[in-house]
């Protein structure tokens, strides 16, 4: 993280300044992975891939957009010294140039070129879906989400946002709770595998979202959109229906809780069964492991108690 900030320092001096005081917080979640944090200016960290070039294509975009603005600033601070009244009382007559007509004609261009060739590029790498190892599939409603696994016994999970009450009381077992962005059934996928999510609604248009994946697509009644995504590193990741879809549109949160593969095989095998309440448990104790709580035995029985 640290050599990408470096090498786009002079494209995104704001953004990788945040990055870089963000990355001094404790690990986790609290490092931007996976959430936004209070004041952030820079993009969430990357978890995929296609996050990750993305977040390139993203400071090379505004190297181009920093060295245009600073460009033309000078230009016309020269032009407004050079050229005022009080230096030039005579103006020229000049009104044709045509090395300048040639360059600000040919110049654009090759900008353009550039910024069209990592565009195609990461274009290319988004809807080039490699082989699943696992498929996923979303479906928005007013204003709550599911999602099937047809790979698994098509056993569905339905996910609502957290009440403030429940917020609380996540928190005071020790597991990261942020408002507005949690949900009561997270959903589970295997570390460093593919995932394919086909997306589709049953009323409105919604559109499933996670940037720390670089995935979005919307989900439109009667078709199916997909996106694909591969984490690399466990942790819960947090995204939201990002097209404008009603009165609730702000409290539709999608929660993907990315575990080892023998964690998921157990808990996709308990949903399997309907056993909904040992899922749960299984995803709260990697929660806990997640945040650092060191004796989760411990901590359960007393919270049994």
């Amino acid at each position: 993280m640290l050599k990408r900030i470096l090498k786009s320092v002079p494209c995104a001096a704001f953004s990788g300044l945040a990055t870089l005081l963000v990355s001094l917080e404790p690990a986790g979640a609290a490092n931007g992975l996976g959430q936004p944090l209070p004041g952030q200016i820079g993009l969430q960290l990357a978890a995929t891939p296609v996050a990750r070039e993305i977040h390139q294509f993203y400071d090379f975009t505004n190297l181009i957009i920093i060295a245009i603005a600073v460009f033309v600033l000078l230009l016309m601070l020269l032009v407004m010294v050079r050229f005022s009244e009080k230096r030039n009382p005579t103006p020229t007559a000049t009104t044709h140039n045509t090395f300048l007509e040639v360059a600000w004609t040919v110049i654009p261009i090759f900008i353009l070129v550039a910024i069209a060739i990592p565009s195609f590029k990461l274009l290319m790498l988004q809807y080039s879906y490699p082989k699943p190892d696992l498929t996923i599939k979303a479906i928005g409603n007013a204003w709550f989400w599911e999602h099937q696994y047809p790979d698994h016994g098509n056993f569905l999970v339905t996910s609502s946002v957290l009440s403030d009450e429940e917020v609380n009381a996540r928190i005071k077992k020790g597991i990261a709770t942020p408002r507005l962005l949690a949900v009561d059934n997270e959903i589970a996928v295997p570390v460093d595998k593919v995932v394919h999510v086909l997306v589709t609604s049953n009323d409105v248009i919604h559109a499933w979202t996670i940037p720390s994946f670089g995935s979005k697509t919307d989900a439109v009644p009667g078709r199916v959109t997909a996106t694909w995504f591969k984490a690399e590193q466990e942790g819960i990741y947090y995204g939201q229906c990002s097209e404008l879809c009603g009165i609730n549109h702000a409290y539709m949160p999608i929660a993907v809780r990315v575990v080892s593969e023998t964690v998921f095989d157990d808990w996709a095998a308990a949903m399997k069964a309907k056993d909904k309440k040992k899922a749960k448990e299984i995803l709260d104790k990697v929660a806990l492991e997640q945040a650092g709580v060191t004796n989760v035995v411990q901590l359960e029985s007393s919270t049994a108690n």
